[in-house]
């Protein structure tokens, strides 16, 4: 894992992969890009890559990595680059990570690469530092389940003369990420972010099984079966955000996290068809980030929300920032007051969001 394109995930990667292949290893390249850097491409000598599938779309000849001659082959490791890929549409899966977990689940160990903006929990605080709303991401849950998250560090300033010598990029491309995303104080920040994360993956390694957890600034928090957080969902867009934001809380606690919508019928069909459509898509975003989800029922969003908290032992409620016109009865302020008013047994964290840094 690394905070930026070219601070040498590829190399390292590789040069992991050259190491087992001395040590005797079954291993192959399942997938590799090399942006046209001679010191990696020189690091795949001798290493056996499988081929890309060809993909025809839209009269267009895409190449992605072919999971099936993967599974053909059946090496002991696969190293696999870019894990947030999207693949082309008509592909079997949507994202590279999907590929990777039939790997997996075929006893096939993976070595692969991503960046830390590609974090689906830490998507609004990217586009926040950097302006740049990134659209491929990767749950949470999927990088939990690694063995190892190894950082590879570099120093912005380090990063910045590697790209302005050409070394990550061709000098046009270079250019354009230099008045964009590699910017020194994005880049600062996204270090930061990066570094957070490594440390959080080493206290969630360490204590992982015993009776405490650690915040991210690791202060110790408690009982792991303290925790439980909740969230309403609504159809405000601002719900995928609070999703996020609740699910990387609930990550460092160590916590239980619920995500529930509230409806006299008990199901969304009292909905208008686009607040249904938006309510059921932020429920599943919710799923795919392994977030238990409900369809409460009740006509009063306020106590039935905090009356289901009490019952499950919830310690926090995550809601989206009321808006002055809200664009339901459930959003008002009064109903945010009011669960703000009847769960004081309850942290009510009211999720806003924030503009992007200018630069």
């Amino acid at each position: 894992m690394g905070y930026a394109a070219g601070v040498g995930k590829t190399y390292k990667m590789l040069e992991e992969a050259q190491e087992l292949k001395a040590a005797g290893v079954d291993i192959v390249i399942g997938y590799f890009e090399s942006h046209g850097r001679k010191d990696t491409i020189a690091k795949t000598e001798g290493l056996e890559i499988i081929p890309r599938r060809r993909v025809n779309y839209r009269d267009s000849i895409f190449e992605e990595m072919d999971t099936g001659a993967i599974l053909a082959r059946h090496p002991q490791i696969c190293a696999v680059d870019e894990f947030p890929h999207t693949n082309v549409p008509s592909s079997e899966h949507l994202k590279r990570w999907e590929d990777v977990e039939i790997l997996l689940a075929a006893g096939i160990d993976i070595l692969t690469t991503m960046n830390i903006q590609h974090l689906e929990s830490l998507n609004d605080q990217i586009w926040q530092i950097s302006g740049i709303r990134v659209r491929e991401t990767v749950p949470d849950w999927v990088v939990q389940q690694a063995n190892e998250v190894v950082m590879v560090d570099l120093t912005p300033r380090a990063l910045l003369n590697r790209l302005q010598r050409g070394v990550v990029y061709g000098r046009e491309k270079a250019e354009r990420a230099l008045q964009n995303f590699f910017r020194e104080q994005t880049l600062v920040a996204l270090r930061e972010l990066a570094l957070r994360q490594a440390a959080h993956e080493v206290e969630h390694r360490m204590v992982n099984g015993e009776n405490r957890v650690l915040s991210s600034d690791g202060v110790s928090v408690g009982s792991q079966k303290r925790h439980k957080i909740l969230v309403l969902v609504t159809a405000d867009p601002k719900t995928a955000m609070v999703v996020r934001r609740a699910k990387r809380v609930s990550d460092f606690l160590g916590a239980e996290c619920f995500a529930v919508a509230v409806q006299p019928s008990g199901d969304l069909s009292g909905l208008p068809q686009t607040d249904r459509e938006a309510v059921e898509r932020h429920l599943n975003f919710a799923r795919n980030l392994h977030i238990e989800t409900r369809i409460l029922e009740g006509d009063d969003v306020a106590s039935t929300l905090v009356d289901f908290g009490r019952r499950n032992q919830v310690t926090q409620i995550f809601l989206t920032r009321p808006r002055r016109r809200a664009w339901s009865p459930a959003l008002s302020r009064d109903h945010a007051q009011r669960v703000i008013g009847l769960a004081k047994d309850m942290q009510i964290v009211i999720v806003s969001d924030r503009e992007p840094v200018r630069q």
